[in-house]
């Protein structure tokens, strides 16, 4: 149950929003939706006139981001610190979570994309931690905001290309933009070919950047909806409480939360697929 008193701090958040959209703020792509407040959202209410507070209210995306590296860093050394045969605990979660994850992408990859295991575990775990992060109180979700996306979906981008690059040389990577012709009239196509290619290329991290930040901001204005909704229909009684009209939308937002994370790897993983040679890919 939710206190009344949040409700003025979900107005404070969506006037945040909207005055950041009007002065072009880094961070004022959510033009002013509702939205549940954070810690340092708080803070900045708490201490309106401390630089400290605004320049991390400012700056929260980048800073939730960094708090889910560290939680993430902590747990990966704590489990892998005192490593037995026979695991167990956190131990056992980790390994599990590990080797799901090896053998979904492995699956996709085939054995030459082992290599690329780690950069794609690390990503879906980071970007589903970073999206059930709002459901902590005072928490946020980093990958509701465009910039972490577009960031995450840039490195993608360019790591694709350099593995492309590396692995089919500068002459077979560009014989592949070109749409790997062959015959004399596929050799004909390829001044159409190539620029068509290059512009799905560069659409795909705008599409993964664009796909992951739509859900999940969606998902947190669903809950902040219905948290103000529920706060509502109690307000005119005497009590600090509200209706948890939000707790359903709280498990569809965990699945959600995994699907997105799933999509943006998954996708991620067949960016790579196809910059292997033909023969690896047999």
């Amino acid at each position: 149950m939710l206190t009344s008193k949040l409700l003025p701090y979900i107005l404070i958040a969506s006037e945040a929003g909207h005055k950041a959209a009007e002065h072009g703020a880094g961070h004022g792509e959510h033009g002013g939706r509702p939205e549940l407040p954070h810690l340092f959202l708080l803070l900045k209410s708490i201490f309106p006139h401390a630089g400290w507070a605004e320049w991390l209210e400012h700056y929260h995306p980048v800073v939730f981001s960094f708090i889910v590296i560290i939680i993430l860093s902590i747990v990966a050394y704590r489990s892998a610190s005192k490593r037995a045969m026979i695991p167990s605990g956190l131990q056992n979660a980790a390994e599990w979570i590990v080797e799901g994850l090896r053998d979904f992408l492995m699956g996709i990859l085939g054995p030459q994309g082992k290599k690329f295991i780690p950069f794609l575990g690390t990503l879906f775990i980071y970007i589903y931690a970073m999206n059930v992060f709002a459901l902590i109180p005072g928490g946020f979700s980093p990958t509701s905001n465009l910039n972490t996306t577009l960031g995450m979906a840039i490195v993608v981008f360019f790591y694709v290309q350099y593995t492309g690059m590396r692995k089919n040389g500068i002459l077979g990577y560009l014989h592949h933009m070109a749409g790997s012709p062959k015959s004399a009239v596929e050799w004909f196509l390829v001044p159409l070919f190539l620029p068509l290619h290059i512009i799905g290329e560069l659409a795909k991290p705008v599409s993964l950047s664009l796909r992951l930040f739509g859900n999940i901001s969606g998902e947190d204005v669903l809950l902040a909806v219905f948290v103000v909704l529920g706060i509502s229909l109690l307000n005119f009684l005497p009590v600090p409480v509200g209706l948890p009209l939000h707790l359903p939308f709280i498990f569809l937002a965990l699945l959600l939360s995994f699907v997105q994370a799933l999509v943006f790897t998954l996708l991620s993983t067949i960016y790579f697929a196809l910059m292997f040679p033909h023969d690896e890919e047999h």
